[in-house]
């Protein structure tokens, strides 16, 4: 049996953010069955705190970054964990980065170079015999930091980039703090810009990089999308591979989906339709099933490519077609989509904020699911749309290419249409793509075969733990 050191700031049921609480969640889950034991350090949040029970300390810290710290092991929601108890670092209010203000904690470096620190004590530690330390994200870049100057045999390391746009940058002031040795801060190593950059860090040193789809896995590797890590992903391509997420398909299943008023599988749609009636009603539009009914499920960032839907709300209006907007972010997204809903009312529906059960509804009850994303590493909304069979419509970036087959003229002649895609990714490509749907709206036997091809697709993470563990394989001989 492989074991495996994971360590993430957020993991789901436990504490979650987005969608890196939903991998770190899932992916321990599925890798069991390729004999791989993986065992998740993460944070002592409050809500990590109150979701623990019959924990047993098994490492102490007198002062890891000017205060005590112990390490706890329990198993909680199926999940083998380490919890880091570290109350001076993450006994605070707000979620995992952000205070109640919604500013980053200014400690955020000193609070995850504990998180690595402490991941890396544990991954040297004879008595937990670990394998592989498997890193997700810049939160925990400094594991493999710590790793890499560790002096003595250590795991193999694999980090994964989930999203590139985050990397955990910092003042130079903050380097002689961490303990590393001199010459780490150099262009080289963490220096970043003048500045100390934590995923670069974790880039250079760990032994494998992998990435949440293969499109973005080429993709960050050009200037254009590779966030100024673009030389050091060069650099370390043969040692970079992009494995497309799945999703947990126990708890996104519309066949046993609590959160769904109307239970329903690819060979009983017209149970679909009365998650739809019910959605129109919940949001206040006209309940019309021959209306096409959007919907978006989304942070309202310029990532997201919201600002490329918005000039178009009157249009889709016009057009006799619905939509339903779900998020939460820059507050001049939410003003235009509540504005919208208050002008179309009976066409336009907006709730600002998440709410899990809605957005359940709305997977299992519009048509289609738009996500106009900039950039997409992966994406999990579309695929929890081709398990609801709500048809995707997605730009042709990262993951979203990866995972949606177009139904263009030859994918519609072979069937094997799940979806629509669009590119370039701008206001223009977005509405004649929409106009696209509109009119395979009107093809209802076409639609349906759309929808049962993505309720048939594989989106869970059976695949993807597979080449997970053939990657933690390849790693071990280089480490008995």
């Amino acid at each position: 049996m492989t074991r495996v050191l994971a360590v993430a700031s957020e993991i789901f049921p436990l504490i979650k953010t987005g969608g890196l609480a939903d991998v770190t969640g899932a992916l321990p889950l599925a890798l069991g069955a390729h004999d791989v034991r993986t065992v998740t350090l993460v944070p002592g949040y409050p809500a990590v705190m109150r979701a623990i029970a019959d924990a047993t300390e098994v490492r102490a810290f007198p002062d890891l970054f000017d205060g005590p710290a112990r390490v706890l092991q329990v198993q909680a929601a199926n999940l083998d964990l380490l919890v880091l108890d570290a109350p001076h670092l993450y006994a605070r209010a707000g979620n995992p980065y952000l205070g109640p203000d919604r500013a980053e904690w200014p400690d955020n470096g000193i609070r995850f170079a504990g998180l690595g620190a402490a991941a890396a004590a544990m991954a040297v530690d004879p008595a937990h015999g670990f394998d592989i330390l498997h890193a997700h994200d810049w939160q925990a870049a400094m594991a493999v930091v710590y790793l890499h100057v560790h002096q003595g045999p250590r795991p193999a390391t694999v980090l994964t980039v989930h999203n590139l746009a985050f990397q955990g940058r910092y003042p130079a002031a903050l380097f002689p703090r961490l303990g590393l040795p001199d010459p780490l801060f150099h262009l080289d190593g963490m220096e970043f810009h003048g500045d100390l950059n934590f995923l670069k860090g974790g880039l250079l040193f760990a032994d494998r990089l992998t990435t949440v789809s293969p499109t973005y896995a080429r993709e960050i590797t050009a200037p254009e999308n590779g966030m100024g890590l673009d030389g050091v992903l060069r650099l370390r391509e043969d040692d970079l591979v992009g494995i497309l997420n799945g999703i947990d398909d126990t708890v996104w299943d519309p066949a046993t989906d609590p959160l769904v008023p109307y239970t329903f599988d690819r060979r009983h749609l017209d149970r679909r339709l009365r998650n739809k009636t019910a959605l129109q009603e919940r949001m206040g539009l006209d309940p019309d099933p021959e209306t096409l009914l959007l919907g978006v499920i989304s942070r309202m960032t310029t990532q997201k490519g919201l600002d490329l839907l918005i000039p178009r709300i009157a249009p889709i209006a016009a057009e006799g077609m619905q939509l339903i907007v779900l998020g939460g972010g820059d507050p001049a997204f939410q003003r235009a989509f509540t504005t919208a809903a208050a002008a179309w009312p009976r066409s336009v529906g907006c709730m600002i904020g998440y709410d899990e059960p809605l957005a359940h509804l709305i997977q299992a009850g519009t048509d289609a699911l738009l996500v106009p994303s900039r950039f997409e590493p992966c994406g999990l909304t579309q695929l929890y749309a081709l398990r609801y069979g709500s048809v995707p419509v997605v730009s042709r970036v990262g993951g979203l290419a990866d995972s949606v087959i177009d139904a263009n003229e030859a994918a519609l002649a072979a069937e094997v249409a799940t979806g629509l895609q669009f590119a370039p990714v701008t206001e223009d490509a977005l509405w004649e793509t929409l106009l696209r749907l509109h009119r395979l709206w009107h093809d209802r036997k076409g639609w349906k075969r759309m929808q049962r091809n993505g309720m048939a697709a594989d989106v869970s993470w059976r695949r993807a733990a597979g080449r997970y563990a053939d990657l933690y394989a390849s790693l071990l001989p280089a480490r008995t």
